[in-house]
């Protein structure tokens, strides 16, 4: 087995152990675990069965990580995105379109993400984006995440009277065990425990107890639903209506730029990009995003993409795909012993999540100040993911900006043909969303 791994999963040239790996698989789990209770949660509001999406969402998670892990070798966990969650059960819930259509519709998108990533336009596009806005992109997630892991603990909350964010009630029991939980995690970090992250996380939940914030679960262990039901109700052939070509839009473009996003920004943490800010082998990432779209479609499910939460595997020392699929594996418990999964509150990972948002706001060193017109694209990038609360937002903001700056400032011959290209996109995507 031992020699199994190595050769699949390459440990010794990424100076990493299956120990290593183990610890990383079960940290970017237990950051990913609210997954279990969010998305059935929002597709039951849709009118789904809550208990049958929870198994579906599993399943898929495990199948397509592990593809994921077995292909790339890289430590990226794919789950269904929430921003494509909310879209998909608003086009249900408050436009009447059928959970056939709907997953119609997801199956379409996917298939032009398939289009795209096999004829290799999709590392083509990477490539063009300029380093400084690559950089932006990984500082943009890195608050992003930060921002995530404050407002799950309620640490930071949308203010309506001010109508922006602030400090929510300082004094309530789950900001209190955060708070605690980070300074734990302060304290491990800065004397190097190995699987820091696990044990703040982990001690975070058992102090939770007595505040009331950790839930101790009735039962340990639960059937799973059958989803004969659910595979493949999917209208191909309706979903082509010109009417759901706004919904396509708006499903494809923040996944395409989602995932570009979160590969680069986990990526560089990794310390996989090259000097030009590139992924080597990024295409086959990809690919497995593209066709896990498509095939989650068919169960029904809002598009698969690699998530950021993978970061935190990262963070823990994960180099390989070997940390995903002990994620995987600890999925798969989950959907017997579902029960103690959803036991670990927010408040338990808020810290980890912010401790990661905050440390990959390094990647801004690497922007060109000295260029303003790299730099204020860049910013723009970073800004706009956090003011519009979406990874797609900051990089369609960004790319207009990077034009019309090199445009303005006579460094035209600097823009590569294929970013007027990807502009239109950007303002397709803005216009759908009108």
């Amino acid at each position: 087995m031992r020699q199994w791994l190595e050769k699949q999963f390459k440990l010794t040239e990424f100076h990493t152990n299956v120990k290593t790996e183990l610890l990383a698989g079960i940290t970017t789990f237990v950051t990913m675990a609210y997954v279990l209770a969010t998305v059935p949660n929002m597709m039951e509001s849709a009118g789904l069965d809550k208990h049958v999406m929870f198994t579906v969402l599993i399943l898929l998670v495990i199948l397509t990580t592990c593809a994921m892990a077995l292909y790339t070798n890289r430590p990226f966990a794919l789950a269904p995105g929430l921003g494509s969650v909310g879209i998909v059960t608003a086009m249900m819930a408050n436009d009447g379109i059928a959970p056939a259509v709907t997953a119609g519709v997801i199956f379409w998108s996917g298939v032009l993400f398939i289009a795209i990533s096999f004829l290799g336009l999709r590392e083509a596009v990477v490539r063009v984006i300029p380093v400084s806005l690559k950089h932006a992109v990984s500082a943009g997630i890195g608050l992003f995440i930060a921002l995530l892991g404050a407002k799950s603990c309620g640490l930071i909350i949308a203010n309506e009277a001010k109508k922006s964010l602030g400090f929510g009630d300082l004094t309530s029991p789950e900001v209190i065990v955060a708070v605690i939980g980070f300074i734990i995690l302060l304290i491990l970090k800065s004397r190097k425990v190995q699987g820091d992250m696990i044990l703040a996380i982990a001690a975070a939940t058992v102090i939770g107890i007595p505040f009331g914030v950790t839930k101790m679960p009735e039962s340990l262990f639960t059937m799973p639903a059958g989803i004969g039901g659910q595979f493949m109700n999917v209208d191909f052939m309706g979903a082509l209506n010109f009417a759901y070509i706004p919904f396509l839009i708006a499903l494809f473009v923040p996944d395409f730029f989602s995932t570009f996003g979160t590969v680069l920004g986990v990526g560089a943490k990794a310390g996989y990009l090259d000097e030009e800010g590139n992924l080597p082998g990024i295409d086959k990432c990809f690919k497995v995003d593209a066709v896990a779209t498509s095939f989650g479609a068919l169960f029904g499910m809002p598009s698969m993409t690699t998530y950021l939460e993978s970061s935190a595997g990262v963070e823990a020392g994960g180099k390989t795909g070997l940390t995903v699929i002990f994620t995987s594996v600890l999925f798969g418990l989950a959907l017997l012993l579902a029960p103690a999964a959803l036991m670990i509150p927010s408040a338990a990972t808020a810290p980890v999540l912010i401790y990661i948002g905050i440390n990959m706001l390094g990647a801004m060193r690497n922007i060109k100040y000295d260029d303003h017109t790299e730099a204020f694209p860049a910013f723009v990038c970073i800004a706009f993911t956090i003011f519009g609360n979406n990874i797609a937002n900051g990089i369609c903001a960004a790319l207009p900006s990077y034009l019309i700056m090199k445009t303005a400032s006579g460094k035209i011959k600097e823009v590569r043909p294929a970013m007027w290209v990807l502009v239109a996109v950007c303002l397709l995507y803005f216009y759908s969303i009108l």
